[in-house]
């Protein structure tokens, strides 16, 4: 039976469970790898050019998406990204040579780049306009949950011991087989194309490009340097890791009111209110800290808002490109996003040595200045 005939929500469930395990996947192996790479004695600087290869493989596959999902079709290129990263996790413990583990660390890349790229492009292509906010946010929440509970598999298995690398190489299979059993199919992805190449399409979309870059920026500041800010405050260790947590399940389980919010208001407007508000949010992070519950009701809240808007743009992209094209600009925006990954920890960790509270205001900044940008844009629009 095919997608289309059970209906947008039956047919895109196989595609939501298999995101999530994809994202414990992804979720263990991060951690794994560099605590191993720790563990051998390697430096920092070794840590961070290895992990640096996940984002060269980005890159390197990231242009050829649109082509290949042409020529060979979404599903085989989804089910080899699947089996890619099945093999290559495992392949860590095999080959314990630091050379290898940058080679592998760029397969990671590239193979996790392809199951992203596709799984969004076929929860985008598959919802209708009604339903499409609902869905990116189901999809987005699903692959959040897995990113959150992936490094709490650690604390089970351990990091040292082959057991880490087989259940990280195991789960990709179990997301394939999900998929295999709900006899899932993405959208067939039609041979036209607009013939623009993929910075035409970044250019067009400047939006997104913006929006996956603060997402990234952000995320990537707040994961390294939140627990140091709070600790700075005051906070005991144990505590501050725990505001990583309550930020991270406040963008899971906001993402459905955000979603529903999307369909049934317009977007460019709802987009830059969640701007706005996190911008208003993190001017207020100083002042919360002094009071825990109230740094934990927060940090919750500007974890759904701010989340929000790269759900709404995601929707916005896919109601407005369709095939090759829709698979390009996904793929812009995710090197959009290692930009921003790259450039947000190196300004959040100057502004902390600028100011004692710098993060938030790093936050504020970021997000004030997109939502200016988001609203302006909109008003030249009105004006042609």
């Amino acid at each position: 039976m095919s997608t289309a005939a059970r209906g947008p929500l039956a047919g895109l469930l196989p595609v939501h469970a298999a995101a999530a395990v994809f994202g414990l996947a992804y979720g263990l192996s991060a951690p794994l790898i560099s605590l191993a790479l720790h563990a051998q004695g390697v430096t920092e600087s070794v840590i961070g050019a290895n992990a640096a290869m996940y984002a060269l493989g980005v890159l390197a596959v990231a242009p050829h998406l649109p082509r290949g999902i042409v020529r060979w079709g979404s599903w085989p290129l989804l089910a080899a990204g699947l089996a890619l990263v099945a093999l290559v996790l495992p392949a860590f413990w095999l080959l314990p040579w630091i050379g290898a583990w940058f080679v592998l660390r760029f397969l990671l890349g590239a193979a996790s780049e392809t199951v992203m790229v596709l799984t969004e492009t076929w929860v985008s292509a598959g919802s209708g306009d009604a339903h499409r906010s609902t869905h990116i946010a189901i999809y987005t929440a699903s692959l959040s949950a897995g990113f959150a509970i992936g490094p709490a598999i650690l604390s089970v298995v351990g990091t040292h011991g082959w057991m880490a690398y087989a259940v990280g190489g195991l789960l990709p299979l179990v997301a394939l087989a999900v998929l295999s059993i709900g006899r899932a199919r993405p959208p067939v992805v039609p041979a036209e194309t607009g013939h623009r190449g993929l910075l035409a399409l970044a250019a067009s979309a400047p939006l997104a490009m913006a929006g996956a870059a603060l997402n990234a920026a952000l995320e990537a500041a707040g994961l390294s340097l939140l627990p140091v800010y709070a600790v700075q405050q005051g906070w005991p260790a144990t505590s501050a890791t725990l505001l990583i947590s309550t930020l991270m399940l406040g963008a899971i389980v906001l993402q459905l009111p955000v979603g529903w919010l999307g369909d049934r208001l317009p977007r460019r407007p709802l987009i830059v209110s969640l701007a706005v508000l996190s911008t208003l949010g993190a001017c207020l992070w100083p002042w919360a800290m002094a009071t825990p519950w109230l740094a934990y009701s927060l940090l919750f809240a500007w974890g759904g808002v701010f989340v929000g808007i790269y759900t709404l743009i995601v929707t916005e992209v896919g109601a407005r490109y369709q095939g090759p094209e829709l698979v390009a600009v996904y793929g812009a925006m995710s090197i959009a996003w290692g930009v921003g990954a790259l450039l947000g920890p190196l300004g959040a960790g100057l502004a902390l040595e600028v100011s004692p509270h710098g993060l938030p205001w790093f936050a504020a900044i970021c997000c004030g200045l997109f939502a200016l940008g988001v609203a302006v844009a909109g008003k030249q629009d009105e004006g042609r």
